[in-house]
């Protein structure tokens, strides 16, 4: 009853933590900001506002002061179709007499559109210092899926019901430095502070049909777990400029070593044997890596209204290896048939992560409307999912996604220009296989035999995303 929400609640950090990493799950874009996802997220040599806090803190050299305020919606469309491998056993030997799938009813993410801010300043100190301050929401969803479907028990409650409640941001204090007019360099001090929240349900049946059949709904706790956080991290960047009409950058986002401390709630199952149990203690400890993620671009200005930047991105995520998660004082106390007190125990949880890249290719066109100015926006993105098949699922949905991006931007006044972007990844259908699945339902009870290791991930997943932002920019003398 401890160790399932817990391992939830650590996936969900890890996902988080991954910004500003491209995709962390799936649920996590690298198109942030609204003039940069119009760029189809291309904005590593041509950062020159505020939206390089994201992409290459260098880029603040040439906001000057200047604010810069916006806000994008963000839509993950996911619907799963779990199929289960299921065994017919004969009693007397043990052996298995039949095998088939059972197919369960779709479920789809419910979570309302949710408006994520970008709110950043920036003060020129002079001609080669420029200082600036910024906090962003994760472009993420928070996800909700129901607790019933097709007249029973959701088939995913086990990976995930909701994260409602959840309100994460990531804050950031930049430095930007012009040693001479070809080459800028930036450095970020960066952490990701707020609380999350995740509600699931665990199953509590003990392994190998000790007690009661897997996925019984009278082993069900409904479970949820609550942290806080504050997350260090960093970030450096420069652009090299060794011709007017082209300019290189890089940027390095430093990897999070991760140590939080959470809360567990959760009911008891219904089953009889837990008639009389009772759970004391509720703090979990969570430990685990979040990778770095390097970015490199070339942008060419061939007029000086023209852009066009085509950059590439590198993310060590085969170092999200695993999640620990210490029960630091979980205890069930009384279940029939157990010791008088069972300590939950610790647990490592395989994540087995892949290296992963993003490219983009985009740009800008300037044009001239009478007494405005207007910049038009292009872009295409791919980004290569970080999760193998085997460990997918609605918690971590994730695909190969191909975004097409535009935008605009109007110069209202020579100060002011008002933004507007929108991107969408082509929708995708996953299988996972039953042979191919490995992700399992961990009980927070164990006895001497092998946990049951029927996996809960099997099945169809459709996946598709849609992003649209409105922002303004503000440029003082």
């Amino acid at each position: 009853m401890g160790t399932e929400p817990a391992r939830r609640v650590a996936v969900a950090l890890a996902c988080l933590l991954a910004s500003p990493g491209a995709g962390a799950a799936g649920l996590f874009s690298s198109q942030r900001g609204v003039r940069p996802m119009g760029r189809g997220g291309a904005f590593v040599a041509g950062a020159d506002d505020l939206g390089a806090i994201v992409y290459n803190p260098a880029g603040i050299a040439e906001a000057g002061t200047q604010v810069l305020v916006d806000a994008s919606i963000f839509q993950f469309s996911t619907s799963f179709s779990r199929v289960a491998p299921l065994q017919i056993v004969d009693p007397n030997t043990g052996q298995a007499v039949s095998t088939f799938e059972q197919r369960f009813a779709t479920v789809k993410n419910a979570a309302p559109l949710l408006p994520l801010p970008t709110i950043a300043g920036s003060y020129r100190l002079n001609d080669r210092w420029t200082l600036a301050a910024g906090v962003h929401a994760p472009y993420s969803s928070l996800l909700d899926y129901p607790e019933r479907a097709g007249g029973g028990p959701a088939p995913q409650r086990y990976s995930l019901l909701t994260l409602e409640g959840s309100l994460l941001s990531i804050a950031g204090l930049y430095a930007a430095f012009r040693p001479a007019p070809w080459v800028e360099l930036g450095a970020g001090l960066t952490a990701l502070v707020g609380t999350l929240q995740t509600t699931t349900y665990t199953n509590n049946c003990v392994p190998d049909r000790f007690l009661c059949a897997p996925e019984s709904p009278d082993y069900d706790a409904k479970a949820r777990v609550r942290g806080a956080m504050v997350s260090p991290s960093g970030a450096l960047g420069a652009i090299f400029s060794p011709h007017p009409k082209v300019r290189l950058g890089v940027s390095l986002y430093l990897p999070h070593w991760v140590s939080a401390s959470g809360t567990l709630k959760s009911q008891l199952p219904s089953a009889s044997v837990f008639q009389n149990a009772r759970i004391e203690g509720e703090t979990i400890n969570l430990s685990f890596r979040v990778p770095w993620v390097a970015r490199a671009g070339v942008e060419l200005r061939p007029t000086a209204s023209t852009r066009v930047e085509a950059a590439f991105g590198y993310e060590a995520w085969s170092m999200h290896d695993r999640i620990q998660v210490d029960s630091a004082d979980v205890v069930i106390r009384d279940i029939a048939l157990f010791p008088p007190e069972y300590r939950v125990t610790d647990l490592t949880i395989p994540r087995n992560f892949r290296d992963t890249f993003t490219a983009g290719l985009g740009g800008e066109q300037a044009l001239e409307l009478g007494t405005l100015g207007l910049d038009l926006r292009a872009g295409v993105f791919y980004q290569r999912s970080a999760v193998p098949k085997a460990y997918l699922s609605v918690f971590s949905p994730d695909y190969n996604m191909l975004h097409l991006s535009g935008g605009a931007g109007l110069h209202v006044t020579p100060k002011l220009r008002v933004d507007v972007g929108a991107s969408f990844a082509l929708p995708t259908t996953v299988d996972v296989a039953t042979d191919e699945a490995r992700l399992p339902k961990i009980s927070a009870l164990r006895v001497s035999v092998p946990d049951d290791e029927t996996p809960i991930n099997a099945g169809r997943y459709k996946m598709g995303v849609l992003m649209a932002g409105l922002g303004a920019r503000y440029q003082f003398p």
